[in-house]
């Protein structure tokens, strides 16, 4: 026999679904904390998520665009739903200068937070596992300020050179610096690099770090990295890890020649299948191929047209075409006015 469900008891429900639904009013409220799930980044409430969006340059030589006018610019016009604040550390970054490269990333950290976006922090090294103490002592700090938000994604290793070992020198790197971390944030994704440039991510799979939240970086460049790097990333997802294409070109690896928009196609038909996230590289206005926007474009966004490189054109579309109906998808708040409607 069915008992009767109180009236209370369904207003109770009704506005619980409803709260969850007219809060989300922001990416980061749509998704929450996000998670892993086999080979899937999945959001706080079940379902899997894939970010698009733009990394900036090497802190060191391009921390002008390291500020909030970008960050609201690259959310509101490129619809990117991440940003990835690249935190140089050696040749004149963070161990020579650590609280000027610092803050640069804590002011795109706290612009991405307010717009209500993800945002990657950045060790962008080759050769982190040589000072391990100080990414720990980093990511300590980082933890210990924005481990309390969702919006935080830390790459600890952005890209591993091809003499590195993964079982030897990057994973025990990785693991001093997560269990710094942890002790701070039991909740975030982590995102460690791989070897050769973050191409290696089968290596990973094959002793993979015992984290349940963490992500593996696959790098490419179309003009350099075609189909035999795909099947090298199939390789490790079917083992059973999850990637993030934290950095991508749409040129050759140099970042200075051979634009590939064919086989960036290629590249964006490949995530799109696999739901895997990827950030584009860079917005710099360094002039080659890589760079998101021309020599002299401003600093703080506002790019027309013609400030964007044919890179830059081709990422935004790419994003505006995709990330639109995820932003459309969200409640909108109606703007506040004096007026009266009319009868």
């Amino acid at each position: 026999m069915l008992k009767k469900i109180s009236p209370a008891f369904l207003f109770i429900v009704c506005m619980f679904f409803s709260v969850h639904t007219f809060a989300q009013k922001t990416i980061v409220e749509k998704y929450g904390h996000l998670s892993v799930k086999g080979s899937y980044m999945v959001s706080e409430y079940g379902d899997t998520v894939q970010l698009r969006g733009m990394s900036l340059f090497w802190s060191q030589w391009m921390g002008s665009y390291y500020n909030g006018d970008v960050v609201k610019w690259l959310r509101d016009d490129w619809k990117c739903t991440v940003v990835r604040a690249a935190m140089g550390v050696e040749m004149g970054g963070y161990l020579e200068n650590p609280d000027t490269e610092k803050f640069k990333v804590m002011e795109v950290v706290n612009a991405a937070i307010a717009k209500g976006i993800y945002v990657i922090i950045d060790y962008h090294s080759h050769e982190a596992q040589k000072n391990p103490a100080a990414a720990q002592r980093f990511f300590s700090e980082m933890a210990k300020k924005y481990g309390n938000v969702p919006n935080i994604i830390y790459e600890v290793y952005n890209e591993p050179l091809a003499a590195t070992s993964w079982n030897k020198e990057i994973k025990p790197y990785a693991e001093g610096v997560i269990a710094k971390i942890r002790m701070y944030d039991s909740t975030n994704i982590i995102v460690v690099g791989t070897r050769q440039w973050s191409q290696l991510v089968s290596e990973a799979a094959m002793n993979p770090i015992k984290d349940p939240k963490v992500m593996y970086t696959l790098h490419f460049y179309p003009g350099t990295h075609k189909e035999e790097l795909r099947v090298e990333a199939k390789k490790a997802l079917d083992m059973g890890i999850a990637l993030f294409v934290t950095e991508y070109g749409t040129c050759d690896a140099s970042g200075n020649s051979n634009f590939s928009p064919e086989e960036t196609a290629l590249w964006y038909a490949f995530l799109d299948e696999h739901k895997i996230s990827y950030c584009n590289w860079s917005i710099a206005d360094k002039a080659e191929t890589a760079s998101a926007i021309v020599p002299g474009a401003s600093p703080f966004g506002g790019w027309a047209d013609y400030d964007l490189t044919p890179s830059g054109q081709l990422v935004r579309a790419d994003m505006i075409l995709k990330n639109t109906p995820i932003f459309d998808s969200l409640v909108k708040t109606a703007p506040a006015s004096g007026k009266k409607k009319k009868k």
